[in-house]
């Protein structure tokens, strides 16, 4: 029943559009063979041609144009009692001419607004499945923490010998495995950031922060990562071997991350007996961390990539930097980024002479903190 008064409506509302284009029609003609031959009036058939071509599509207008050309010719011959002046007929072929024009014109319109349409469709198709595909991933991965941290939890408990004695032996075991569950576990809470940050804006709790001393945090707590690397990891400050603070005004905990990611990165890309330094430079308008290893170096063609999401680089034949790269989630990078921007800052990746790679950023200064004595 719904179906079919939908039709009736449908069907109404067609018959009272031609109705209008009639009506539109007959007015002209009216004025057209009521009048002089020499007053042309055909022009006004072009408001019938537009809304024919608006509700009906190209053949309706092919028609409308075909009868409004034949239409105002006619008005030469009929009817007839009139001596016809070249000057009219002059008129009378450019008012055609001008109708013929209106109705391709109209009809080539509304092909273009139809492919526009159907591009803007597909678009927001695309758009809303790739929302519902992060959605997805979002929901997945917020619904993977609760049984990795109750993994962590349960092998701690059993390190603690909470369950009865453990062996050294099985203690290695389980160092391991909660190693590993921490690490499944800082790699889920990654994608959540990188999902929520493109989607909501990174939220910062902004204040003085000293550059200094999250670079040292951070080498401190991977200095294990290091050593089972074989790697030697220090800060450096700059032209001074002396200690000097690098204030910015930034999120604390955002900005560690940042420092956790790059060095991750320079260890894990650094040969056995390699280095990675940590540099600070206070500069003018900025505070620079470069992040310095000994690994293979970055391919020219990949820079402007490597801070782009999932992005793990390619393998090379020497067995560089983008083979060791490939095991990675592609996401540390990526988020640092998003990090350093939404803190007004600038970072890059720049080969090192003679060998290895430079991954930095710089961030504004923050004048306006005097720390106390």
């Amino acid at each position: 029943m719904r179906l079919l008064t939908k039709k009736i409506l449908a069907n109404n509302s067609r018959l009272g559009r031609l109705i209008v284009i009639l009506c539109l029609f007959s007015a002209v003609i009216v004025m057209e063979f009521k009048t002089p031959t020499e007053y042309v009036f055909g022009y006004l058939y072009t408001g019938a041609i537009l809304l024919t071509n608006y509700w009906f599509g190209g053949m309706a207008t092919f028609q409308a144009t075909v009868v409004a050309v034949c239409l105002t010719l006619l008005n030469l011959v009929v009817p007839g009692d009139e001596l016809v002046k070249i000057s009219t007929v002059a008129s009378r072929l450019i008012a055609v001419m001008a109708l013929i024009v209106t109705g391709i014109l109209s009809d080539r319109l509304r092909r273009s607004q139809e492919a526009i349409a159907l591009t803007r469709a597909k678009l927001e198709s695309q758009e809303e499945l790739v929302k519902v595909r992060e959605d997805f991933a979002s929901t997945l991965t917020h619904d993977l923490k609760t049984p990795l941290l109750g993994a962590i939890e349960t092998i701690k408990a059993f390190q603690q010998e909470k369950f009865g004695p453990v062996l050294p032996t099985q203690q290695q075991v389980l160092s391991t495995m909660a190693r590993s569950h921490q690490t499944s576990l800082q790699l889920v809470e990654t994608l959540l950031d990188v999902y929520r940050n493109d989607i909501e804006g990174l939220r910062l709790d902004l204040a003085p922060v000293d550059l200094t001393v999250l670079a040292e945090e951070a080498a401190g707590d991977l200095m294990e990562l290091a050593v089972n690397r074989r790697v030697h990891l220090s800060v450096s400050y700059g032209d001074s071997d002396w200690r000097q603070s690098l204030w910015v005004h930034g999120d604390a905990l955002q900005l560690q991350r940042v420092f956790h990611n790059l060095l991750v990165n320079a260890i894990n890309h650094s040969r056995r007996g390699g280095k990675v330094e940590v540099f600070l430079e206070p500069q003018t308008s900025y505070q620079v961390v470069k992040i310095l290893d000994t690994g293979a170096g970055i391919q020219p063609e990949q820079f402007s990539h490597l801070f782009e999401r999932f992005y793990q680089g390619h393998s090379d034949a020497c067995g560089g930097f983008y083979q060791r790269q490939a095991k990675g989630s592609g996401l540390g990078l990526y988020l640092s980024r998003q990090i350093i921007e939404a803190h007004g800052g600038i970072i890059w990746a720049e080969n090192k002479v003679p060998s290895g790679a430079v991954f930095a950023f710089k961030l504004p200064v923050y004048p306006h903190f005097a720390p106390s004595d």
